[in-house]
């Protein structure tokens, strides 16, 4: 009988129980939104209330974990999460045993996702493999010969807190999506006119969703805020190919929905500030598994834990 694992990710939005099989295919889903006033306490009680029967139907070997937030991820403590409270410090690879009697693996979700990608997405046969992620935040992942790269503690790839300039400017400030809402809002409050301008006209928030429509309709606002994101992003990723040379760089995230156009514009913009000896650079991609990278990530977390 084929081994069966069981993925987690929690994140500052959403929550997913996943099993999968050896290939880190996922045969079962459970997905739940996050309700942040019930905090950590209230994630734990939806992860033990769909845990038993999961794990009753698959059998699993172990469990994965990729979570929103700083881990360590010898111990399986949570950091913190910087979207939710009752997490810091939490011993959450512990509990997890206790309740399963399971081996448990607990990491980072950008280092999860970029693991996902690195070995069934838009990075396999591809070594080494950097993925970043452009949603509430901006994360990252270096994957080196398959597996996640851990700096020396509490060292990650955290390339959203990678300064843009002297003072103090951060990637994330730039081109996470609460930084492109910020962005798209103040040019249409200057611009009001415009596809841009229409489609974001009575959003309460989210804006940067409206970017690929108001792109593929050829609206210039749009076309320019692209541009600037684009070219903030390929800035700090250049510092990523000068020190770790990774062969692909995948873009993931709720941001890398605005498809071909981020792709190519980050592309072009990267071979501006990757120094000569290393062009044309790496290749840059979109992330192949969408809201799957964390989960399958974690399927293969589990599956490395129980060799």
């Amino acid at each position: 009988m084929q081994s069966a694992y069981l993925g987690i990710e929690i994140g500052g939005t959403k929550l997913q129980l996943v099993t999968g099989d050896a290939q880190a295919r996922i045969t079962e889903r459970h997905r739940f939104p996050v309700d942040k006033a019930r905090g950590g306490a209230g994630i734990r009680e939806q992860i033990l209330g769909t845990l038993p029967k999961l794990i009753g139907r698959a059998c699993p070997a172990g469990i994965g974990v990729g979570f929103g937030g700083p881990v360590d991820s010898i111990t399986g403590r949570i950091c913190c999460s910087h979207q939710i409270e009752g997490w810091s410090e939490f011993p959450l690879g512990d509990w997890l045993r206790e309740h399963t009697g399971l081996s448990v693996i607990v990491d980072n979700d950008a280092n999860t996702a970029a693991l996902g990608e690195a070995q069934a997405g838009a990075g396999r046969g591809h070594n080494p493999v950097f993925y970043v992620t452009l949603g509430s935040g901006v994360g990252g992942g270096l994957v080196l010969d398959g597996r996640i790269y851990h700096g020396a503690k509490p060292g990650e790839a955290e390339i959203g807190h990678l300064r843009l300039n002297r003072s103090g400017t951060l990637l994330e400030q730039c081109c996470s999506g609460w930084a492109v809402d910020r962005k798209i809002r103040d040019a249409c409050a200057r611009e009001p006119r415009g596809t841009l301008a229409t489609l974001t006209a009575n959003m309460p928030g989210g804006q940067a969703r409206a970017l690929a429509s108001a792109l593929e309709a050829g609206d210039p606002l749009a076309a320019r805020i692209l541009t600037e994101v684009s070219d903030d992003l390929a800035f700090g990723l250049s510092h990523v190919v000068q020190l770790m040379h990774p062969e692909v760089i995948v873009l993931g995230g709720g941001l890398s929905l605005v498809g071909e156009p981020l792709r190519a514009a980050v592309a072009s913009a990267l071979q501006c500030y990757v120094m000569e000896a290393f062009a044309p650079g790496p290749n840059v991609a979109l992330a192949a598994l969408n809201e799957d990278a964390v989960p399958v990530g974690a399927l293969i977390l589990a599956r490395e834990l129980s060799k």
